[in-house]
């Protein structure tokens, strides 16, 4: 019985093969249910009991010699057809090329980052929201003209269903779950009314954040407005913030950044001012901290908001709104390497 192994793994030693139709031959010749190997077993039963543990041994080295022997050949043939055709035949049969992400998604996640590093975190909410979050726990009056079927899309006609006008509604649904100190930015797509023209859409995207804690002041909301837009469009810009009016800050202000096209100077795209609008913010009414269940005289905070779009187009000069959601590949194609 020995004799017959080493003679078998002498052979399978000195195995070649030709082509794959020769070496599929050899397998079954040597590791097929009727080959060679196959018959050693079927003998084994005659094997003197005191070399059963030897032959055994021998028998099972035999065959995982076999195995690797023919599965080295097997992987030459493979590894030399891959290189004679120099095809790979998983490939598609069209080119295939690389897409790119969005615009809008590229400067929404700057945004997010810029924000993050100053320890807020993301906050989302529905789209589909109630009377509410959107309008009436963030101080808008019942005659407010937010609520004119103008502005706002309702849903299937009931009053207190809408399509968000605002991400804010996100941060009226955190405050009233989430205790202070409350430190959140809320991207997100929202909806208006409004005639769809190359400054303007029926939907577009916003980011607003929202800090609350105890003894937060302007000067905190003004610090984190100049990171921000130092961070976003260059140590070299400057910001300006005006009075304005929300009825959900008080005080309430614009923010303008130094025009980032003529460094101020004055240019068409800033109407000559050396200025650029980019967001609104303001102090958190004492209202909405009330209406959302926490205590306006224990905690302050702020809260700003800011159109993608508008930064989009202030970083890449894009003139028409619309092309952000026609899908032009032409248009898209132009920023694989802004990211």
């Amino acid at each position: 019985m020995i004799e017959k192994i080493e003679a078998l793994l002498t052979k399978i030693e000195q195995l070649e093969a030709s082509d794959p139709e020769t070496l599929e031959t050899a397998r079954v010749k040597y590791l097929g249910k009727k080959g060679a190997i196959a018959a050693l077993m079927d003998d084994f039963r005659n094997v003197p009991a005191e070399k059963k543990r030897e032959v055994g041994m021998r028998v099972n080295e035999l065959k995982t010699k076999a195995t690797e022997k023919i599965q080295s050949l097997k992987e030459q043939f493979e590894a030399h057809g891959e290189r004679d055709s120099g095809i790979d035949l998983s490939r598609t049969a069209y080119p295939v090329t690389l897409g790119t992400r969005h615009p809008i998604s590229i400067v929404k996640e700057e945004i997010i980052d810029i924000f993050k590093r100053l320890g807020f975190s993301i906050a989302e909410g529905p789209e589909v929201e109630d009377d509410w979050h959107v309008f009436s726990s963030l101080n808008f009056a019942d005659d407010h003209p937010a609520r004119d079927m103008q502005d706002t899309f309702f849903v299937q006609n009931d009053p207190q269903i809408v399509l968000r006008t605002h991400t804010s509604s996100v941060q009226t649904r955190v405050m009233e779950e989430t205790s202070p100190p409350i430190r959140i930015i809320c991207p997100g797509r929202v909806f208006r009314n409004e005639a769809i023209s190359y400054r303007a859409h029926c939907f577009f995207h916003q980011v607003e954040a929202l800090y609350i804690d105890r003894d937060v002041s302007f000067a905190d909301l003004k610090q984190a407005l100049l990171f921000f837009a130092k961070e976003m469009f260059g140590d070299d810009t400057k910001i300006r913030l005006r009075p304005s009016y929300f009825p959900f800050t008080e005080p309430s202000a614009e923010m303008d950044i130094s025009c980032n096209i003529c460094g101020g100077k004055g240019c068409p795209f800033c109407k000559h001012t050396g200025w650029v609008e980019i967001l609104g913010c303001g102090m958190v009414d004492p209202n909405v901290l009330e209406n959302c269940g926490i205590d306006s005289k224990e905690f302050t905070g702020y809260a700003l908001g800011m159109g993608i779009e508008r930064v989009t187009n202030l970083k890449y000069q894009v003139k028409d709104l619309r092309m952000f959601s026609e899908n032009d590949v032409r248009f898209l194609e132009q920023f694989q390497s802004a990211h």
